[in-house]
């Protein structure tokens, strides 16, 4: 096996030659750092990292299934054409008052498209209005019971060539005891395992924070 293992000095020369936050989005980072909640929020080299994937495949719509503060939906909508858009779905008013200040602050917010229901309905909704096969890209970090739910409806609704980021698949390590961890950790584990022998996916796993899953759709 060759691995380089990240110590906190490491990371942080990691991001000293890699990182390029606009100040908005560290702006969020920073107001989400003080947040009971800030383990929900994703790391910025993963922000970067998707908004180069997007800028990459050209993508004009876009679908994120947990929006929190909008870290992430701000990174991808600064990275999209003026013209395209966010699909975003959450289902808390209240985190999602921050993203809508920040979006409003970039500038980005006629960009994206905030559903506030259970994700599941709005992908369902989706796709009862004749919206399969139509989004580029789709980032799935929401709770994680619904994980399978949220990955086989999101397979539906992009489009061949589409790719599907799936966040927290490593579970902080949790995922090598699946069997003696809560019912999030065996949704996870059961989602990693089902995605290893799916036939309809080119699959990466991505040692990028808490683990980030590329899933191409053939």
């Amino acid at each position: 096996m060759k691995f380089t293992a990240l110590n906190e000095q490491l990371y942080r020369y990691l991001l000293s030659v890699s990182l390029r936050e606009p100040d908005l989005l560290k702006q969020l980072r920073d107001e989400t750092a003080n947040h009971a909640l800030v383990n929900m929020q994703i790391a910025p080299e993963q922000g970067q990292f998707m908004a180069l994937l997007v800028q990459l495949m050209g993508a004009q719509k876009t679908l994120e299934v947990g929006v929190f503060t909008g870290y992430s939906s701000l990174a991808v909508a600064l990275a999209l054409p003026e013209t395209e858009k966010v699909i975003a779905c959450d289902i808390s008013e209240e985190y999602t008052a921050i993203a809508r200040r920040y979006w409003e602050k970039a500038g980005v917010n006629h960009k994206i498209d905030l559903h506030i229901a259970p994700a599941l309905q709005t992908l369902d909704r989706l796709l009862a209005e004749g919206q399969a096969h139509s989004f580029d890209f789709a980032f799935i970090d929401a709770d994680k019971e619904n994980y399978d739910g949220y990955y086989e409806r999101s397979l539906q609704l992009v489009r061949p060539g589409g790719l599907i980021a799936i966040d927290n698949v490593l579970w902080n390590g949790k995922v090598l005891h699946p069997q003696t961890q809560d019912a999030d950790t065996l949704a996870i584990h059961a989602l990693n395992q089902k995605l290893h022998q799916d036939p309809r996916i080119t699959l990466s796993l991505l040692a990028i924070s808490d683990g980030l899953t590329l899933a191409l759709k053939r």
